[in-house]
């Protein structure tokens, strides 16, 4: 009787199992298995993204037409491997639109620019603000005027850790 090798009739018919189509066996190291599985497991979502836009005037005429689908990765993040969350506790940034309990996304790889809001280490501590760079003078200024802006003067220790790039809101 002969053994090993395909089978007439053995195995699970085509298209049958989990997946509903044929699938293939990855080597990976095994300090990466975990991380495989956890992303596997948190697949990315790709969201309907209607056509119309929403007025926030006078109401219009909603359409029902699906445009795309938006995978929030891909509109928030360009730089995924220089990409990280802050959560924001204060009112300094008020009026850019940054209220505390906000999430920011902050990435690392966008150059720190006369305007931009940075996420700073001043001394050691943390703190969100527009970066000013006038002449020889470096400025972290708050969008709040209740907040003065800091000045960083010689012998303080300023590291920019990235550029916010977008804030998530929750109403």
């Amino acid at each position: 009787m002969p053994s090993g090798g395909k089978r007439e009739g053995a195995g699970r018919p085509k298209g049958s199992g989990k997946f509903s189509e044929k699938t293939k066996s990855i080597r990976v190291p095994e300090k990466d298995v975990e991380a495989i599985y956890q992303l596997i497991q948190h697949k990315f979502y790709r969201l309907p993204l209607y056509q119309s836009m929403v007025t926030a005037g006078f109401p219009s005429p909603a359409e029902d037409e699906i445009d795309d689908t938006l995978d929030l990765n891909e509109l928030l993040i360009k730089h995924p491997t220089a990409t990280f969350f802050l959560k924001v506790s204060g009112s300094s940034m008020i009026n850019a639109g940054i209220h505390d309990g906000d999430m920011l996304i902050v990435d690392r790889s966008i150059e720190p620019a006369h305007g931009k809001i940075v996420i700073a280490a001043l001394n050691g501590e943390l703190t969100v603000k527009r970066l000013h760079l006038e002449k020889n003078q470096v400025r972290l200024v708050a969008d709040n005027p209740a907040f003065p802006p800091i000045e960083v003067k010689e012998g303080m220790e300023l590291h920019i850790w990235g550029v916010v790039t977008s804030v998530i809101h929750t109403v």
